[in-house]
């Protein structure tokens, strides 16, 4: 599967379908380039995971939405939840570990932590 391009518009649509890998990027921005084929290459391995750039110039309401204050940032979400997000460009050996750890992921666990927080954030 190749690369989309991700907009406020398909975000939604795009978020909450099982493994998606998001590339924050800008065209003037030269590690973005150095990884741009790191990524694209890892999409045609990853035929199940959605892999998703985001233009942080022509998407400036994601960018800000997520945080996002360096570029390139890689995201991992599964099941709607941002699970690993880190600016800087990585090798492709690094993506690969990344994919398999966001895989192994509990997500029954992790779902369980969430709920946990936000009942304590509600008690305080």
């Amino acid at each position: 599967m190749a690369t989309i391009e991700v907009t406020e518009t398909n975000f939604n649509d795009i978020a909450d379908k099982g493994i998606v890998l998001l590339d924050f990027w800008a065209d003037w921005c030269p590690p973005c380039k150095k990884f741009g084929p790191i990524f694209e290459q890892a999409s045609d391995t990853h035929g199940d995971i959605t892999f998703g750039k985001i233009d942080t110039d022509a998407e400036q309401g994601l960018a800000q939405g997520f945080q996002i204050t360096s570029i390139p940032t890689l995201m991992a979400i599964r099941d709607g939840i941002v699970v690993f997000s880190q600016a800087g460009a990585i090798p492709a050996p690094a993506l690969e570990d990344l994919i398999r750890q966001v895989r192994a992921l509990d997500m029954d666990e992790i779902r369980a932590d969430l709920a946990k927080e936000l009942k304590g954030a509600e008690q305080n």
